[in-house]
This record gives C-alpha cells, sequence and structure tokens, in this order.
C-alpha cells in the first residue's frame, strides 16, 4: 500500500496485455509551469511550441492522476479538486481542460486506446485470419483492463452512462476494421463492414463488464469473443 505522499500511478494496456505504469507528480507546482521548467506562457527559441508544448504536459498530468484515482477507487474517486492537487493545478485550471467529471473520464478512455494503438503498431496481430486478429487485440485489451478491475469498472460504466459524446465505441470499431481487413479505415468501409466491426465491439465491452460481474471466466470470454468474430468477420475484407 502506497502511503498517503507516495507518487501514484495509472495503468495503461501494453503490449503484452500488461499495465503501463504513469508516473503522476506527489504534490503541486507552481501553476502554469509545465514539465519541462517553462511556463506556459514562456518565450524564447521556442515561444509557442514552448506554450504548446506546457499546455500538452499538463493535460496529461491531469489525465494521469484521474486514472490512478480511479484504479484505486472507482471514479467515485476522481474528485475535480483532488485531482487537480494530484496533477499539480489550480481547480479553475483543471475546469478549463475538463469541464467535467465525464469529459475526464472520456480523457482517461482515450489515453488507453491510445496505448493499445501503440502496442497493435509495435507487434501487430499475426492470426491468418480476419478474426483471429481482432480476437488477439480485443483480449490483449481485456488482459491489460482486467489487471486493474477498479479503473476498467469505473471507465467501462461511465461510458454506458455518459452523458457526453464518447469516441470509445468508434475508436474501438475503426481499430478492429484496421487489423481484421488489411489497414481498412471508417471512411473507406462500407457501412456493413462499420456494423459488423461496431458490433463485434459492443459484445467485447457486453462481455467484460459480465466478467467484472463475476458471471464470465477469462477463458469464458475469449471462447465467446472467438464465436462471434468467426460469424460477424468472415469475409470482412
Amino acid at each position: 500500500m502506497r502511503t498517503p505522499h507516495a507518487a501514484v500511478t495509472a495503468p495503461s494496456v501494453d503490449t503484452e496485455g500488461t499495465m503501463v505504469s504513469h508516473p503522476t507528480p506527489g504534490g503541486p507546482t507552481a501553476e502554469g509551469q509545465g514539465a519541462d521548467g517553462q511556463g506556459a506562457g514562456g518565450q524564447g527559441a521556442g515561444g509557442h511550441s514552448v506554450r504548446t508544448r506546457s499546455q500538452h504536459q499538463r493535460r496529461k498530468r491531469i489525465v494521469q492522476a484521474a486514472a490512478a484515482l480511479a484504479s484505486r477507487g472507482g471514479v467515485e474517486a476522481m474528485q475535480m479538486r483532488t485531482v487537480a492537487e494530484r496533477a499539480g493545478v489550480a481547480l479553475g485550471t483543471l475546469y478549463r481542460y475538463f469541464p467535467s467529471k465525464m469529459d475526464l473520464v472520456v480523457a482517461v478512455v482515450g489515453e488507453e486506446i491510445d496505448l493499445l494503438e501503440s502496442s497493435i503498431e509495435r507487434r501487430p496481430p499475426s492470426a491468418s485470419t480476419p478474426a483471429g486478429r481482432a480476437v488477439d487485440v480485443l483480449m490483449r485489451a481485456t488482459r491489460g483492463l482486467m489487471r486493474e478491475p477498479e479503473l476498467a469498472d469505473a471507465l467501462i460504466r461511465s461510458l454506458i452512462l455518459a452523458e457526453v459524446e464518447t469516441p470509445f465505441g468508434d475508436r474501438m470499431t475503426g481499430l478492429l476494421l484496421r487489423v481484421s481487413a488489411a489497414g481498412l479505415t471508417r471512411d473507406e468501409a462500407t457501412e456493413e463492414q462499420v456494423a459488423l466491426a461496431g458490433s463485434l465491439s459492443s459484445i467485447w465491452v457486453q462481455e467484460l463488464l459480465e466478467m467484472l460481474r463475476g458471471r464470465r471466466t477469462y477463458d469464458q470470454i475469449q471462447r465467446r469473443i472467438e464465436i462471434a468474430a468467426d460469424r460477424l468477420l468472415t469475409g470482412i475484407a
């Protein structure tokens, strides 16, 4: 167990389905100062680029702090003031980046998908069939998320109840299209192809929820995803 003042880390899926730790500052920093030591309005050789980099780093600290809190206590632990303190920013700054807690949840999910996509670029699925490649990706994501069930449960339940637009479904659908149909994008795909990949993504989310509720084992989820993928993705390419 970490001490109250220890740095916390937020998990993310890596290429092997394990969790990558993101260090989060243990205490506040001077507001407006990025990790590079420059203020948000810093000038010099970098000028505009320094401001942009500082803003990006500040946003990343906020998202990492939120993920760390959610991994230990669910969305209820992601109190905006607590997130701001963990990230070392003023509460007003946090609200400028994320007007609501749900916007922050969406950002945490977005970072998880970013890391999953990066892992797939580094080690693409090697299965010979579209269904096999899709199953590889979904089970990689499952292994990673289930290492931090509090975070997985918080994120998925919150997204289901979200009152703001969330990119989760569209991004997972796009990812499944790319791996199962040789790099096919949503813009290039037919309506039927998008619907098939989207249906598989939805099934995976539901199965993951059942696992979080204790109603599915990992092996059961894999088998059910394999069956669904075989039926939905045969001939998708």
